[in-house]
């Protein structure tokens, strides 16, 4: 379980944009390219951990910021739905 856990948190740190469009599509969640580019920065290299609920709500607060609350919501359902 741990080593899975490692993957998802290394893939989520290092996503690109291209990544996120193509995964936000596949779990219908529109972003626009310019969302996708804030949302890369903001988890880029952080090393955040989404099955810690600390780290994970933070992440979606910051999230909240950047592209809205409503997308945000759209997001942590997914991370909810990754680390069932």
């Amino acid at each position: 379980m741990k080593l899975l856990q490692n993957v998802i948190n290394h893939k989520i740190n290092h996503i690109t944009n291209d990544e996120l469009l193509k995964h936000a599509k596949q779990y219908n969640i529109s972003l626009t390219p310019e969302q996708t580019k804030a949302i890369v920065a903001s988890v880029k290299g952080k090393n955040i951990n989404i099955f810690d609920d600390t780290q994970r709500s933070k992440l979606v607060k910051n999230l909240a910021r950047i592209i809205g609350p409503a997308k945000a919501k759209e997001i942590n359902s997914l991370f909810l739905q990754l680390i069932r």
